[in-house]
């Protein structure tokens, strides 16, 4: 059993850490301080680091992830490289020389979250120059959302924009892109007992079921983006930790005539990835799902698996009419999303079960998309959020499904609404009148996000948008 680290090189073993410190407190207790801690919930990205982890179009990827919010002991066996293993002041990595010249650091508390941020979107391999260069896109392939997780207080991001525009591509001799040929290392069954905690990682599934049937009370964890939160914010300590990231059971992916169906520890930016524009609606959301950094890591079944809200899947799954299969010692069963919340951070899941996968049914609703009402444009917590999945035949609404979140206890669909758009013409009229039954639907709060009056007119005024951006839809008419 593995208890070391592989960190810029060189082994380290684990010695000495608790079963939930992160792996931030861990490598700056090494002299690795470059990462810091700005907010310890993974919105400032000050502490990125680059994880080796399998590849969608390459054996390893440079993987960047919240180095305050993943336990270290989650790494176990694993290869991290953090902006002192990139280059040195004598050696400057080209994602860090780029920044000094072009002027992209001032205090430089950020910029080392910055370097890692950059450094995993230079080592894409599928980054290509493009002619066409647009808002979020530079002429070298550079995708600006890579650094979407990293907020800057001093320098302003022109100067940082430039410097990722600036890069070209890693010279014949760079080892970490060379790196990038041969697998990451395998996850290692871990088992860290600290001061009456312990924190598990079972190499199969099998091994997972058995854990929790036994102690129900076990916090599963995959990427930790939620749950890292909770130790950090709230001071949670629970006695048994349970990674389930790797499981090989819960990554599976595939696409039939039938369904798509998505392995619930698969994070977010491989299923982006895999799915490769095939669901529409997905490939809205996913922009709009917290930031990049927290899409390397965060799950869709953990997403689920928390019962909020607030999450953004969860809405944009109810138009897709998705359903869950949940495993346990007993076997599986499969769910319907509709049916799967029952109350404020409650599902029908049972404590021993695990979520295994998603279904997204096919054939899809020609006409989707994803709204996401918050107050940042990108990472961000929504108010509303709002998933329309509609099938319009001849001008007239055949189906309508669509999901919301953040105006009740559990994301719901707006059925009244789907009621009063089925079988009537796709015309202004009938969309303004259906507005003033969404604008009704759930039971919106007052909190510090929004006002239950706005989060109301928001409803309303969400299917207006979708209506007026379909009007240019090809065979749709208004």
């Amino acid at each position: 059993m593995s208890t070391t680290i592989k960190v810029n090189g060189q082994d380290l073993p684990l010695g000495g850490a608790s079963v939930h410190t992160t792996a931030l407190d861990w490598l700056r207790d090494r002299g690795l301080t470059g990462a810091k801690e700005g907010c310890a919930e993974g919105e400032c990205g000050a502490c990125s680091v680059l994880v080796a982890r399998p590849g969608i179009d390459s054996p390893t990827e440079w993987t960047a992830i919240n180095a305050c919010l993943v336990p270290v002991a989650a790494l176990d066996g694993q290869e991290i490289v953090t902006s002192e293993g990139l280059g040195t002041s004598s050696d400057l990595h080209p994602v860090q020389r780029e920044l000094a010249v072009r002027g992209g650091s001032q205090c430089g508390f950020c910029t080392p979250g910055f370097v890692c941020s950059m450094a995993a979107e230079y080592y894409r391999p599928t980054r290509t120059p493009s002619p066409e260069e647009d808002c979020e896109h530079g002429p070298n392939g550079f995708d600006l959302h890579a650094l979407s997780g990293n907020l800057c207080r001093c320098t302003g991001y022109r100067p940082i924009r430039d410097a990722a525009y600036a890069l070209g591509d890693p010279d014949g001799d760079d080892t970490f892109a060379a790196r990038r040929s041969s697998p990451p290392p395998p996850p290692a069954p871990t088992r860290l007992v600290v001061d009456g905690a312990e924190f598990v990682r079972p190499e199969r599934l099998d091994g997972v079921l058995e854990l929790i049937a036994e102690c129900p009370e076990a916090k599963v964890v995959a990427g930790s983006t939620d749950a890292g939160v909770e130790v950090n914010l709230r001071g949670d300590r629970p006695p048994l930790v349970v990674a389930v990231d790797r499981l090989s059971e819960l990554r599976e992916f595939s696409v039939d005539d039938e369904q798509v169906r998505i392995g619930a520890a698969l994070t977010l930016t491989e299923i982006e990835r895999l799915l490769a524009g095939r669901v529409p609606l997905l490939e809205q959301l996913f922009p709009q799902f917290a930031s990049r950094l927290i899409r390397n890591g965060a799950t869709i079944g953990g997403n689920l698996g928390t019962g909020s809200p607030i999450g953004d899947t969860p809405p944009a799954l109810l138009a897709l009419d998705a359903s869950l299969v949940l495993t346990s010692r007993r076997g599986e069963r499969t769910v319907a999303l509709a049916d799967y919340f029952t109350g404020y951070r409650e599902t029908l899941k049972a404590p021993d079960e695990l979520i295994r996968a998603v279904l997204v049914p096919l054939p899809l609703a020609p006409l989707t998309a994803f709204h996401k009402i918050a107050k940042r444009r990108f990472d961000d917590i929504s108010s509303v959020a709002v998933g329309y999945a509609l099938d319009v035949v001849d001008g007239v609404v055949r189906e309508a499904r669509i999901g919301l979140g953040g105006v009740a206890a559990t994301p719901i669909r707006a059925h009244a609404t789907e009621q009063a758009l089925a079988g009537r013409p796709w015309t202004e009229r009938t969309v303004r009148e259906a507005a003033a039954v969404m604008a009704t639907e759930g039971t919106p709060l007052d909190d510090h996000r929004a006002s239950a009056s706005y989060r109301s007119a928001m409803l309303g005024q969400s299917l207006l948008r979708f209506h007026a951006q379909q009007l240019h839809v090809e065979g749709v008419s208004a």
